[in-house]
């Protein structure tokens, strides 16, 4: 794997980013680039980065770096080394991106028309954004967070810019470590209307919308979070509600017991169309998770069976087969009379 980096060095003595090409669809932003002095942490992405088409030019003097295969990072002269076999990591062509730890700015536009991108990585501290950062990024429903979730991060920024379905995973570890807490955004939809007055009124469809206020100072608040839920959710998916549901219990990050009661709850009414969904997914850990629960009703567990028999996955089938059999032995049996006639 191969990829060049073109990038202008910033007053502060950090770098902002201005294109990347490469021949994968996953992209690794290195923590930092070269630079004439020493290492430029990178902090920013400048405008239409990632977008098929740059239109804001770079201010400032453009430096190229190229990283070998071995991770290492050479400095060349920008046009000396070609591009030719490569591909613009951005537009169709991007599919996930892990951002440095150091990053504090995206700029306008940064992933437009992204429309392949799905997960994302970011780390820990504040992040300032643009305007339409992810317009069109319809595919992108997952970032993790790689820090704790009472830190300051840049999730606010994030969800407050996309609107369709997004899950936040934190895992303080890093990309490949344990989870510790994940929280859902539903989807939204906000509608303008002029009133003859010409007051504009905005009404936001979906519980989804406030779900993102759920914030103060970049540090997520759960128990505002989990106050959301409680408040009625007739206009959102009830599948990706099931869901949600399931992510707090499994990972019950200050988690109240009121809470948890009604996550549960919902959890015997939906479960079971969560766990087809988890099947389709092919996601066996979530619907372990869930079976683990104990929520679901016997006809839940052979909707269940049957999700996983048409899916043709023995894994998923034997999973349920072993939730229905604890299920049956932990049932009370009824008790046998006899009546004698003499």
């Amino acid at each position: 794997m191969r990829e060049i980096f073109d990038y202008t060095p910033l007053p502060d003595g950090t770098a902002a980013l201005a294109r990347v090409y490469g021949d994968s669809p996953v992209l690794a932003l290195p923590e930092a680039l070269p630079g004439p002095g020493g290492l430029l942490p990178l902090t920013k992405l400048g405008g239409y980065c990632f977008a098929e088409t740059v239109r804001d030019a770079p201010r400032g003097a453009l430096l190229r770096c190229v990283r070998e295969e071995d991770g290492v990072l050479r400095t060349v002269l920008p046009g000396s080394v070609p591009e030719e076999g490569l591909h613009p990591a951005a537009g169709r062509f991007l599919e996930e991106i892990a951002l440095p730890g150091a990053l504090r700015e995206m700029g306008s536009c940064a992933f437009y028309n992204c429309r392949a991108l799905r997960r994302m990585t970011a780390g820990a501290g504040p992040l300032a954004v643009g305007s339409d950062v992810f317009l069109n990024c319809f595919e992108l429903t997952e970032v993790t967070l790689c820090a704790r979730p009472d830190a300051a991060t840049g999730l606010p920024a994030i969800v407050g810019n996309i609107a369709g379905n997004l899950r936040a995973v934190f895992r303080p570890e890093g990309p490949d470590g344990a989870v510790e807490a994940a929280f859902r955004y539903p989807e939204y939809w906000e509608d303008i209307e002029e009133t003859p007055a010409h007051i504009l009124l905005h009404t936001f469809s979906g519980q989804g919308y406030h779900y993102r206020q759920c914030f103060r100072d970049g540090r997520l608040l759960t128990g505002e979070y989990d106050a959301v839920f409680a408040q009625g959710h007739g206009g959102d998916d009830p599948v990706y509600m099931a869901l949600l549901c399931l992510d707090r219990l499994r990972w019950p990050w200050q988690l109240g017991k009121e809470a948890a009661g009604l996550y549960r709850a919902y959890l015997g009414q939906q479960g079971g169309a969560a766990a087809e969904a988890l099947i389709r997914t092919e996601d066996r850990e979530g619907l372990a998770a869930l079976l683990g629960l104990g929520v679901l009703d016997p006809a839940a567990l052979a909707a269940a069976a049957r999700a996983a028999q048409r899916a043709g996955d023995a894994q998923a089938a034997a999973l349920v087969a072993d939730a229905e059999y604890k299920a049956q032995a932990a049932a009370p049996r009824k008790k046998r009379r006899y009546d004698f006639d003499f």
